[in-house]
């Protein structure tokens, strides 16, 4: 391993770990609690994440399946955590349940947004309001944020 690689690694918090769904050692960042959540355990706080969401929007496994093209069982293996959804999925599910892949990623990886809880929930209250904003403010708000960060680098 170079000295530029592992300097990366500790730049991003990444620890050498397992996880029973690899079957090598593998790189990943701690939550806030410092441990690492397993792939497996992720998969199943997206599917939970999934069938809370179509539930809140008053639609059955049958209601959504045809929409996605599937059977109402293919589909409901998402929700239960046995077939691993595509980002082409994701992104199909985010336009039918209208959510961001952001709110489904935060409720797997929360630790991605922030080195606390509080901070990584305050930062998707935040992504939330501005994806409210009409499209002036949304400008507007750019150009501020731009100026107290003095950041000279778009996005």
């Amino acid at each position: 391993m170079t000295q530029d690689l592992a300097s990366y690694k500790s730049s991003k918090g990444l620890v050498d770990t397992t996880d029973p769904e690899v079957d090598k050692p593998i790189y990943r960042k701690p939550g806030f609690d410092g441990n690492v959540t397993t792939l497996g355990d992720m998969e199943e706080l997206i599917s939970a994440f999934l069938k809370k969401t179509r539930e809140a929007k008053g639609l059955t496994r049958a209601d959504i399946a045809p929409m996605l093209g599937l059977s109402t069982p293919v589909y409901g293996r998402y929700e239960r955590a046995f077939s691993k959804m595509t980002v082409t999925r994701m992104i199909h599910l985010c336009e039918i349940l209208g959510f961001t892949p952001i709110d489904m990623i935060f409720e797997a990886a929360p630790h991605l947004w922030g080195r606390t809880q509080e901070e990584a929930e305050d930062r998707l209250t935040l992504d939330r309001i501005v994806r409210k904003l009409p499209s002036d403010a949304t400008h507007d708000l750019i150009r501020l944020l731009r100026r107290m960060t003095a950041d000279d680098n778009p996005i």
